[in-house]
């Protein structure tokens, strides 16, 4: 069984504790860390206090610390931001895992070896520690409780699958983190959800583990700043994704658990095209109700915004620019309207006679959402294909 040890021991987990005037609660807070990661941590370790510019004496007690106990470093910055010490620590780690956790070890320490467990073994990119599972118990003021909700509710609403963006205890491999945090803008508490957001974007898998977790009342942290920057940071992250930000060179390792090439740019495109596709749709069948059966109306408004749907998918989702094969990909393109032509005249056959407008109104958007689905997978994988146009 040695050797077996010997193995695990070899690996490196980096745990970075960002600092700014900590003198209070640093020296316990390390010394526990380091004693329980000693006794009962199955990996290699080494514990980081980075220093955020702190004008107490934090500095001192980090460097006294890092004399003290073999497996604690320090590094000072002289700039705020938690963002920007994790960036400068792990961007330089040669551990296997990096991670980080708050000052205050608020969260229960047994979650860290599940938090870091996967990542070791290969089985997940990123991984966080959630206080909104069920399995979860929280200890907080309702103030705190009611942003943490709030935002990451706001989250959900845009799209991320991931459920506790705000608990300071993560983790991740550390050549997936040093490929994301060269396209991670963000200096300080935003730095969290833009690289989980960046993360998903590229489809890498986000491990999150349930965490017990109590609220310190003398946290240094602005709670309702912190709120307003997140949503300003949120704002601009979008937009870039939304317009396409530059693609990262990612590792081999990584590029295996991402989306199929593209698919992270096109899908927000792909969207905001087919929202104002349908928006069009159901104003111009409106209009057409009014001097056409239903089955007419929607022939013709489906045509119409069929047409204008994929030209603006050539232009826009899959960068095809000028008029060479346009009306080719058009042509191509009608088998996604017939598509969408046949479900929702089933979807109006189907409606008792007698029915409000919006009756047919909403059988006719459920047949074209499982139309769109029909659409992006026949423009990306046949019409819009590049090895096709390559070869062509």
């Amino acid at each position: 069984m040695e050797p077996m040890k010997t193995a695990i021991t070899t690996r490196l987990v980096e745990v970075v504790v960002p600092v700014y005037n900590e003198q209070r609660v640093l020296r316990d807070s390390i010394t526990r860390l380091h004693d329980y990661l000693t006794r009962t941590f199955p990996y290699g370790f080494r514990i980081t206090i980075a220093d955020n510019a702190s004008t107490d004496d934090t500095w001192r007690l980090a460097r006294e610390l890092a004399a003290e106990l073999p497996h604690v470093r320090a590094v000072h910055l002289e700039e705020k931001g938690r963002g920007r010490a994790l960036r400068r620590v792990w961007s330089l780690s040669d551990a296997d895992v990096v991670s980080y956790m708050d000052v205050d070890l608020s969260t229960d320490l047994d979650a860290f070896l599940p938090l870091v467990a996967p990542l070791l073994s290969g089985h997940s990119d990123l991984a966080i520690g959630t206080r909104l599972a069920r399995t979860s118990r929280v200890v907080r003021g309702p103030k705190r409780e009611f942003i943490s909700r709030s935002y990451n509710l706001l989250l959900h609403l845009l799209g991320a699958r991931f459920s506790d963006a705000q608990c300071g205890f993560k983790a991740a491999r550390t050549e997936v983190a040093q490929a994301l945090l060269p396209a991670v803008e963000d200096e300080e508490w935003f730095f969290d959800t833009e690289l989980l957001l960046l993360a998903e974007r590229y489809g890498l898998r986000i491990h999150e583990v349930p965490v017990d977790w109590v609220d310190d009342p003398d946290s240094r942290v602005d709670i309702v700043k912190t709120a307003l920057d997140d949503l300003r940071g949120l704002a601009r992250v979008m937009r870039k994704h939304l317009w396409g930000a530059a693609r990262l060179p990612m590792p081999d390792s990584v590029r295996q658990a991402r989306m199929p090439q593209g698919m992270a740019r096109q899908l927000p495109r792909f969207a905001v095209v087919g929202v104002v596709s349908t928006l069009a749709y159901l104003a111009l069948y409106s209009l057409l109700r009014a001097m056409m059966t239903p089955f007419a109306a929607n022939a013709v408004a489906l045509l119409v915004t069929a047409v204008a749907n994929t030209a603006a998918n050539r232009r826009f989702t899959f960068g095809v620019i000028g008029s060479a094969g346009a009306l080719r990909h058009q042509l191509e393109g009608a088998i996604a309207f017939f598509v969408g032509l046949t479900l929702s005249t089933i979807g109006l056959a189907l409606v008792p006679a007698g029915a409000s407008r919006g009756v047919e109104l909403l059988a006719v958007v459920v047949a074209n959402a499982v139309a769109t689905l029909v659409r992006f997978m026949l423009l990306r994988v046949w019409v819009f294909n590049p090895r096709r146009r390559h070869v062509r």
